[in-house]
């Protein structure tokens, strides 16, 4: 389920400059995990204020929304989303602006759903009716309209919740709708003021998800969000998931799209365009990942490290290969042909391209990178990323550490020693 709501409520860390990664020895962190004879040492990127800079921006958001300094937050939401500016971990700073001022409202209302008390529509519709209140005072400002359509998409879905179709209460699939409809409504304003924009455009691919329209509709949207901004794989990586049979496509949809999105973003990540497409679909799905064409796949991330060989993105795609697609080992034989094959994949960028460790990003691959898990410790949620990296890289190592030599990630790359 793809909600703009609970999207930033976990971020993958970046590596700040000036925050040099401190040497971890893993021996006696993972020592049950590892051989008993080499050390595995890898420079770990430290949790700071820096690494932090989407919950900041979010915040900074909350905080104009909270002073009520709407035509601020506006123009910051302008700038942001005109130089395609993100957070670095590729979020657009837009959006984070915009989640953070429109939070308040849409936590409340999942609050009060999920703690099942009986609250009337008053107190639910509250938060929104001052949202809608501050949009028709100022009725040309495309970017605080955007903000309260993208609360009605987030209300929305927290009328939804998880339950099946079968077993979701009239009153919720009542709701749900209403505030889908009225995102519907507000939306064609924001496009008309801002026909150029990426997080318009992006909050309309959204508002499929609550409208069912035809895969031919959800690949033109997506089309022009990609179009907008094509340096943002995050459009490609949902357009994906969104033309999976589950959602709105098929399998036959996904491939030609992948092709087609590759053809358009040739000049920017050559190959790396069927990739994106493909890369949340075939983790979502067995069959997608036993369909993919596994070379022009593999191609597709070769190119995308020739283009961003920065340590976020190569921690991010070795840790999507040897463990996001690993997790679903042996439920599906062709499917587990194509696994074994991207472990090798994991082998060459661990090998050839890692020289430091983001323990925040190997956690989320855990859960194949779902950002609408709830993160209550940062801290211990990275603990956990660095053990599950720790453990797949020794594995990798294995047969070095168990003939006794340390393995050692420095900037300039592997370098092996006897113990």
């Amino acid at each position: 389920m793809f909600r703009l709501f609970r999207a930033f409520s976990a971020r993958s860390e970046g590596s700040p400059p000036g925050n040099a990664p401190e040497l971890c020895a893993t021996k006696s962190a993972l020592a049950a995990a590892l051989p008993e004879q080499g050390q595995l040492n890898i420079p770990v990127a430290q949790l700071g204020s820096e690494d932090m800079i989407g919950r900041a921006t979010i915040e900074h958001g909350r905080f104009l929304a909270r002073q009520d300094r709407w035509s601020e937050l506006s123009a910051e939401m302008q700038a942001a989303d005109e130089t395609r500016e993100t957070a670095p971990d590729g979020m657009p700073t837009a959006d984070l602006l915009a989640f953070g001022a429109r939070s308040d409202v849409v936590l409340a209302v999942e609050h009060a759903l999920s703690d099942g008390k009986a609250i009337s529509d008053y107190d639910l519709l509250t938060g929104i009716s001052e949202l809608e209140g501050e949009m028709r005072e100022a009725p040309d400002d495309a970017m605080l309209a955007l903000v309260v359509a993208l609360a009605h998409i987030d209300i929305a879905w927290a009328w939804r919740g998880t339950a099946l179709d079968a077993t979701l209460p009239p009153l919720h699939r009542s709701r749900c709708a209403a505030h889908f409809d009225r995102a519907a409504a507000i939306l064609p304003m924001c496009r008309t003021a801002a026909p150029s924009s990426p997080l318009i455009a992006a909050a309309g691919c959204a508002l499929l998800a609550g409208q069912r329209k035809t895969t031919a509709r959800v690949a033109d949207e997506y089309e022009r969000l990609i179009t907008l901004d094509p340096q943002n794989q995050r459009h490609m990586r949902a357009m994906g998931s969104h033309l999976l049979p589950r959602w709105f496509g098929s399998y036959e949809e996904l491939e030609v799209q992948a092709l087609r999105n590759a053809a358009r973003t040739q000049s920017i990540w050559g190959a790396g365009g069927y990739t994106w497409v493909q890369f949340d679909a075939i983790a979502l799905d067995d069959e997608a990942c036993a369909r993919v064409d596994l070379d022009y796949f593999q191609e597709g991330l070769r190119n995308i490290v020739r283009q961003r060989p920065d340590q976020q993105m190569i921690n991010m795609l070795s840790a999507y290969c040897a463990i996001t697609l690993q997790n679903g080992l042996g439920l599906n034989e062709k499917a587990d042909l194509v696994r074994t094959q991207m472990r090798e994949t994991a082998n060459w960028l661990i090998r050839d391209h890692l020289t430091e460790l983001h323990p925040l990003i190997w956690a989320h691959a855990a859960n194949g990178f779902n950002n609408s898990v709830r993160i209550n410790s940062p801290e211990r949620f990275a603990a956990r990323g660095h053990r599950d990296a720790l453990r797949a890289i020794g594995d990798l190592f294995r047969d070095e550490l168990g003939s006794g030599m340390d393995v050692t990630f420095t900037p300039s790359g592997l370098r092996f020693s006897e113990n």
